[in-house]
């Protein structure tokens, strides 16, 4: 299954994590012991989710912006053209 950019996939890598005493604390409030590691992995997918669409949005942006760009530059270009003949009315 795709989520996000990466593909996620059924095999489970151990990892060694250090994490803030009062996080951990916070993290055990809301969920259970036995589900911690699920947990991390959702809050972690969730992450990555937001970061690629904050760089999509920021690309969307950029590409906006030099439409734009383009477009003002070829409303100049024609302007006279447009204008052409409007004294006759």
């Amino acid at each position: 299954m795709r989520i996000g950019g990466f593909i996620m996939d059924t095999e489970i890598v151990r990892l060694n994590v250090t994490l803030p005493k009062g996080l951990v604390e916070a993290m055990n409030r809301v969920t259970e012991p036995r589900k911690r590691s699920r947990f991390i992995a959702e809050a972690v997918r969730q992450k990555i989710e937001q970061k690629e669409k904050e760089e999509i949005e920021k690309l969307l942006e950029e590409g906006y912006q030099a439409t734009a760009k383009e477009s003002l530059a070829l409303t100049k270009e024609f302007e006279s053209a447009d204008l052409e003949g409007w004294d006759d009315y």
